[in-house]
């Protein structure tokens, strides 16, 4: 097998430009920077997103020579290059989800800005100097905890993944050639956060060996609540504050969240402002009439509360293309809520051969994991599919055999083997799964 080709180097700008063009650039840039503070509040409005669309479009002009030109001045927050543009999708949302566009994205941490937002009532507006948490019920010394006092505790850092349940049903229920992996599997991010451990808390309140639930509220307008078991929040729970080394963002949960590390995102509650320990499941709303998985002979299933293994190629895919025969990388992220990635295999004809990827970073537990394999591709028509397995040796299904034990229409964590579809020309659409 022929060593993959080394990239080639592109041929340099013109050095040639009128008066006139530098200082339009120079304007640009400066019209550029000035909006770098509504894209950092967007996460407040998301609306602003598309007001300044045009602003961070580069100018179809060329640039001038960088190394003859004075740069920028510096500005108080630091912005993407004005060729980088990723973006969450929809925006808007007051009840609904933004995805994470993994297909724009490197290495495994999510920007906190392109963390997915799933919302059931809009984003709150709350002030950290009033915010209190508090954990009452059945414990000897029922506490309530402002934000300052939460940092006097020791901290706790993890990398973790976050994935909401229906990550995947529109790609599932609505097929459509035209889904990039943003619309497919957007409704996981990874991130390394930053709080303190439950299970501290738990102790300074004093928790009751009869108390096997904690209720977590959250403090938005839809009052979000989840029962979970107390040997969870004794186990890894965090109570995070701060999220790739800033504070949270506003729409990931500031000032403070839930973070159930390898549990369905919903039961992550953001805005936490109550925890309260109990000797059963609340039974509420979310988790009664929402979030419980429908199964084949008009049965469910509750409390299901793990992410199960599964992988997303995200290059080559929808929009992309193929850009003729050769070496090309094929690359995804893989996840599962039991524990680290052990394995992941590529196909390329459609699931007849698999071949193991690689791990370029190691597989962290209960966090997205990188992998790669490179690919000879012939120019003909293909179907690239990836499969991962964890730590438990659970394999992530065809769709098929996720059909035949979750039904046709599950409602909430699809897990099956993605397709994508490289045609002949190098175009890419989404094949389904």
């Amino acid at each position: 097998m022929d060593a993959p080709p080394t990239p080639f180097d592109s041929s340099p700008p013109s050095e040639s430009h009128p008066r006139e063009s530098r200082s339009r650039d120079s304007l640009s840039r400066r019209s550029l920077l000035r909006t770098g503070g509504l894209l950092a509040g967007a996460a407040l409005t998301p609306s602003l997103l598309g007001a300044v669309a045009q602003d961070t479009v580069p100018s179809a002009a060329p640039l001038p020579d960088p190394t003859r030109t004075p740069g920028a001045p510096s500005d108080s927050l630091g912005t993407r290059s004005p060729f980088e543009t990723p973006r969450l999708t929809p925006v808007g949302v007051t009840g609904g989800s933004s995805w994470t566009p993994h297909h724009l994205l490197h290495g495994t941490i999510t920007p906190a800005d392109l963390h997915f937002q799933r919302h059931h009532n809009g984003i709150p507006a709350i002030d950290p100097a009033r915010h209190t948490v508090t954990i009452h019920g059945l414990v000897d010394r029922p506490l309530e905890f402002t934000l300052e006092e939460l940092k006097r505790f020791p901290s706790v850092t993890r990398t973790r993944f976050i994935e909401c349940s229906g990550n995947g049903g529109r790609a599932w229920n609505n097929p459509k050639p035209e889904m990039s992996p943003q619309v497919v599997d957007g409704l996981t991010s990874n991130s390394e956060w930053t709080g303190v451990a439950v299970s501290t808390l738990l102790r300074a309140v004093g928790a009751k060996a009869s108390g096997t639930w904690v209720l977590a509220e959250g403090g938005d307008a839809a009052v979000m609540t989840r029962s979970v078991p107390t040997t969870k929040m004794l186990d890894d729970a965090l109570l995070v504050y701060a999220q790739n080394g800033e504070a949270l963002r506003p729409a990931n949960g500031y000032p403070v969240r839930l973070l159930l590390p390898g549990w369905e995102g919903n039961m992550c509650v953001k805005w936490l402002r109550r925890l309260e320990v109990m000797d059963q499941p609340a039974m509420t709303r979310e988790e009664t009439s929402k979030y419980t998985d429908p199964l084949p002979g008009g049965q469910a299933r509750q409390f299901s509360f793990v992410m199960d293994v599964k992988s997303l190629i995200t290059s080559p895919s929808y929009p992309g293309t193929l850009a003729g025969r050769g070496w090309h990388a094929v690359r995804g992220l893989a996840w599962s809520g039991r524990g680290p990635i052990t394995r992941v295999d590529v196909s390329t004809d459609g699931g007849r051969t698999w071949h193991p990827a690689t791990l370029p970073n190691g597989a962290p537990p209960l966090a997205h994991t990188r992998f790669e394999y490179l690919w000879q591709w012939d120019g003909k028509p293909a179907r690239l599919l990836s499969r991962a397995v964890d730590q438990t040796g659970a394999v992530q299904p065809t769709a098929d055999e996720f059909r035949r034990v979750r039904g046709d229409a599950p409602g909430y964590h699809y897990t099956a083997i993605r397709a994508w579809d490289g045609a002949a020309d190098g175009t890419v659409t989404f094949g389904g799964g």
